[in-house]
């Protein structure tokens, strides 16, 4: 079982999980990058509070940490309404969908999280909820069923996703807009990082907050956690203000790279180069070597690497490219052979 990683999507520690909320922006202003999204987005709020209307049903996609839960209190907050939040894998009956439904008040937001993972009869409960504010519950067995229609209030459904393709077509042609948040620029890391500095009152020179921002791998929630453990070290090892040094000196002790890499991502590159020449090496044979789930490769440690285009995925497996040799120092092979 691997340690802990600074950028994982998924493990938190619940005292982090309380500092990521108080770090989330609160209204649409405070929500730095996705421009696009923002301002199609603060058009549909302010036509449907105009309307004094629910706000019609919004699908956020995109990898992990780019903000989609942040968004959806963002939405509830600028509707002035109620936000019910839970997770699709959560949802394992019919039932509880259903108590959940009933009690939404009028234009209440509810956000599913990973609603990919939703069961199969659980989304069918779904389907004339969002069409039709209606929720049909069947009523005894066999020939002596009968089908009940209740009224539900018009409320505004915020799903997030991490995998789109998984999505079921009558699920996602239901959802009134779509957006694809996208990976953030340096600038808007950095212009992050200083304001979750001033809510977490400690002082960071410009240039630490850059150098944050590069190492952030282009996602908000990996700066702020970043941004944590650096705090850490500016108060146990420093005077607590965080400057260009101290930021270097808690990313070495982290082991995040330039490139934002940790000492595992760098261990996989290392593993084909040296152990598999190079690849192509098939996934689970890569697991197997890495001690690591092919689901865990597959999902946390892969995606950043082939963004940075130090690894390829081929018909045949897993090939590393000539940035990613350079990155871990390898020798490139001079015959071809990889490439």
């Amino acid at each position: 079982m691997s340690a802990e990683r600074i950028v994982s999507p998924v493990l938190e520690r619940e005292g982090d999980e309380e500092v990521e909320r108080s770090l989330r922006p609160r209204t649409l202003d405070e929500f730095v990058g996705q421009e696009r999204v923002r301002e199609q987005l603060a058009i549909a709020l302010e036509a449907a509070r105009g309307r004094g209307e629910a706000l019609e049903h919004v699908l956020l996609a995109g990898p992990p940490g780019l903000g989609k839960t942040s968004l959806a209190h963002v939405i509830r907050a600028e509707l002035g309404v109620g936000l019910r939040s839970v997770a699709g894998p959560a949802l394992d009956r019919k039932g509880d969908l259903a108590a959940i439904l009933t009690a939404l008040d009028e234009r209440d937001v509810l956000f599913v999280d990973e609603i990919h993972r939703l069961a199969p009869a659980v989304e069918e409960i779904l389907y004339p909820a969002l069409e039709d504010c209606r929720l049909d519950i069947v009523v005894g067995q066999g020939p002596a069923a009968r089908t009940l229609a209740l009224d539900l209030p018009p409320f505004t459904l915020v799903g997030a996703t991490t995998r789109t393709g998984l999505l079921t077509t009558p699920l996602r042609d239901r959802f009134g807009m779509t957006f694809r948040l996208g990976y953030y620029e340096q600038d808007e890391l950095a212009t992050i990082v200083r304001r979750s500095a001033r809510i977490l009152a400690v002082e960071i020179d410009d240039d630490a907050a850059n150098e944050i921002a590069r190492r952030s791998r282009g996602t908000p929630r990996v700066a702020n956690r970043i941004l944590r453990r650096v705090r850490d070290v500016a108060e146990v090892r420093h005077s607590g203000t965080i400057t260009t040094e101290v930021a270097d000196d808690a990313l070495t002790l982290l082991e995040v790279d330039g490139e934002g890499l940790e000492r595992m991502d760098r261990e996989l590159l290392e593993a084909v180069a040296t152990k598999f020449d190079g690849g192509p090496v098939g996934l689970s044979t890569l697991a197997v070597a890495l001690g690591e789930e092919p689901d865990t490769i597959e999902d946390v440690y892969e995606p950043y690497l082939l963004q940075l285009g130090f690894l390829q995925r081929t018909p045949r497996g897993r090939v590393i490219t000539k940035l990613g040799l350079a990155h871990v120092g390898a020798e490139a092979e001079t015959d071809g052979a990889l490439f």
